[in-house]
């Protein structure tokens, strides 16, 4: 026998003396061999926390090529990681990333930008940029999951342009870290200077105390729900029923400002898994558009469906609110808080018109043809149709507990929704941006008014007419020109000003540019109490429905005593809230002659509740005054008292007297 066949008997015993699979497991027929699969990549090993990341792949020179290597735009690709290495799940979470290079963003995947903003995005807007994940908002522990990487991390490739590579370091991040207030994030390390990976270990904040809890899900213990939390505008989107491939949606939007209000307001979102409606009820799309889902996918689906009884395709919706003359139609109307003509209030001013909704009937696509497979879409934004109106920045939709309605039967039970998110929207305020409303003051006391700053809501870049300076002050006026547009008063200042002896600078200064105009007159000032006038100008061209205005009164609010020709009232520690008179509410436009629109109310105070009050010394003047919401710039200064003037003048001449007195008594 060869050394070949020996070899081979020998292998052929231990094969027989091995045991088999299935006659281990009590006979059967042989098991299939298990299927390899490639080596999961390792995560960091000394982070157990939730690992930050930020790859740089690929840089590549592009068009157009300059000398100035600061400005030379580079092509780059990248891919950012959250990784949950801890104990706990990681909800809603959101990447704030500080790039350091004028980076555009052109793409991104597995995420959205927080604020809503739309690609291409230019990151120098802010100095962070925040990115949150769609459709995967929360990343479960490697204990819940088996490390499922699937489940526990979130890999967000991104594709854009950034400027100003150099050939000592990569065109790195400075900085990674977690948007949630809970967690640490310690300053990215980075091995070297032409190292392309940047990362960090957030670890939970010992000395975080959050005021709420998770919320149970008592349908699957495994997860919970985010707490309800509070903004300027909550929009919550409620899931009523749920089919396999559509699901009838109730989008509710809720004030909660005490000042911010909307006209005519326009909601829109950004649908990422091709939905679209089907149908509304208290609410109408701006175009009724059907060409997409026609000509995409959702056409060759919904072979069997009739398109031309669909509202709306587009990815981005825009949603208008009804008249009030719908709220009784049974096809468009007859939803709570609907058909307001786009009106949400605050409530403060009225409670009953601080809420809108409307419902909609959405439809879905594959591969989400379940009836459990819900996702809210991503990227809203709400406006109102006035420029007084305030803007908005909002969240992404976060998963809250089920919404619970009362019974509809009139039962003591209450109904819970399928699925509930909730989008919390702020009130923001832009970078170098004015204000839309201006103040001036004027007193009994004094002839001249103090009117709205230069160029108090910005001046045009191109302005028509003479040439104006843009940081001259503004010229002391007569009362009688607060009634005449500030283009036609040039002659009545400029009289004014050789009247009283004022300078006039060359050139004039600029207007105020502002749609509408408040003069806070202080009337009278007297032993046991004083009054002021307020008057509200309005040099639009569409009237103000609705208005109101809030002046803050910081010495003189506790001697507040009523509004006369207006509705008043005290809120809050310093604040006093005005608002027109039923069936009076209305600010009129300017009219074509350039007559404002004009309403004002005589106020008066008491000095009972404030003692030592001096009214004409300035606490008879607010420091804010906000109108539908909007801060209005505010005079620099009051006007003069004479009187003052003349008695202090009186006393310095007494003490000079005296003091001559006395040198002279010395001589002597």
């Amino acid at each position: 026998m060869g050394s070949s066949n020996l070899h081979l008997l020998l292998l052929t015993s231990l094969l027989l003396l091995l045991p088999h699979p299935s006659l281990s497991q009590g006979g059967g027929s042989p098991s299939p061999p298990s299927p390899v699969t490639a080596p999961a990549p390792a995560p960091a090993m000394d982070c157990n926390g939730v690992q930050l990341s930020y790859n740089l792949e690929s840089t590549e020179k592009i068009r157009p090529f300059l000398k100035d290597p600061k400005a030379q735009p580079y092509a780059f690709k990248a891919t950012a990681t959250v990784l949950n290495s801890g104990v706990t799940t990681l909800k809603s979470w959101a990447l704030v990333v500080s790039f350091a290079h004028s980076e555009i963003l052109v793409s991104i995947s597995n995420a959205v930008l927080t604020d809503g903003s739309d690609l291409p995005y230019n990151t120098t807007v802010d100095s962070s940029t925040s990115f949150s994940g769609y459709p995967t908002t929360d990343l479960l522990t490697p204990i819940a999951t088996a490390g499922d990487l699937t489940r526990i991390q979130a890999e967000i490739p991104i594709v854009g342009t950034l400027f100003g590579k150099t050939n000592t370091s990569m065109p790195l991040p400075t900085d990674l870290s977690l948007a949630d207030p809970s967690f640490i994030c310690p300053t990215p390390t980075l091995p070297s200077k032409l190292s392309t990976t940047l990362s960090t270990c957030c670890v939970p904040n010992p000395s975080f105390k959050s005021n709420t809890s998770l919320i149970p899900n008592n349908t699957d213990p495994s997860k919970s729900y985010l707490p309800r939390r509070s903004g300027d505008l909550t929009i919550t989107y409620d899931v009523l029923q749920a089919y396999s491939s559509s699901y009838l949606a109730l989008v509710t939007m809720e004030n909660n400002n005490r000042l911010g209000r909307l006209d005519n307001w326009q909601l829109s979102w950004e649908w990422k898994r091709q939905e679209f409606i089907y149908s509304m009820k208290g609410a109408y799309p701006l175009d009724v558009d059907t060409n997409g889902c026609v000509y995409g996918p959702q056409g060759n689906y919904y072979k069997e469906l009739d398109f031309s009884k669909v509202l709306n395709c587009q990815s981005k919706p825009v949603i208008l609110d009804l008249p009030l003359s719908r709220y009784n139609d049974t096809v468009l109307g007859k939803i709570p808080y609907c058909c307001r003509n786009g009106t949400i209030l605050p409530k403060a001013m009225d409670p009953s018109q601080s809420i809108s909704s409307f419902q909609m009937q959405v439809f879905k696509m594959p591969p989400d043809m379940n009836r459990t497979d819900l996702y809210p879409p991503a990227n809203w934004k709400i406006k109102g149709g006035s420029s007084l109106n305030p803007e908005y920045v909002c969240g992404q939709p976060a998963r809250v507990s089920p919404t619970e309605f009362p019974d509809p039967s009139g039962l003591e039970s209450t109904t819970s929704v399928v699925a509930t998110w909730q989008i919390i929207c702020n009130i923001t305020t832009a970078k170098n941006s004015k204000p839309k409303c201006c103040v001036s003051f004027s007193a009994y006391y004094n002839e001249s008014v103090i009117p709205c700053k230069t160029c108090a809501c910005g001046c045009p870049a191109n302005r028509p007419g003479p040439t104006c300076s843009t940081t001259a002050p503004a010229l002391l006026v007569p009362s009688q020109a607060l009634l005449v547009p500030f283009d036609n008063r040039t002659s009545e200042t400029l009289a004014w000003a050789e009247l009283k002896h004022f300078n006039v600078p060359n050139p004039m200064p600029c207007g105020d540019y502002c749609g509408v105009s408040i003069n806070w007159h202080l009337n009278a000032d007297y032993s046991k109490g004083w009054t002021a006038r307020v008057t509200f100008f309005n040099w639009e061209g569409v009237d103000l429905a609705n208005w109101f205005a809030a002046v803050v009164m910081d010495k003189a609010y506790a001697g507040f005593e009523a509004a006369y020709s207006f509705n008043g009232s005290a809120v809050g520690n310093d604040t006093i809230f005005m608002q027109g008179l039923e069936g009076l509410n209305y600010l009129v436009k300017q009219t074509p002659e350039g007559v404002p629109g004009k309403q004002q109310s005589v106020i008066s105070f008491t000095k009972k509740t404030t003692p030592g009050i001096d009214v004409v010394a300035g606490d008879g003047f607010p420091t804010k005054i906000y109108f539908n919401g909007d801060e209005c710039s505010m005079p620099g200064r009051i006007p003069m008292s004479h009187s003052f003037r003349t008695s202090a003048s009186g006393v310095f001449t007494l003490v000079m007297l005296v003091v001559t007195s006395a040198l002279l008594m010395f001589e002597l």
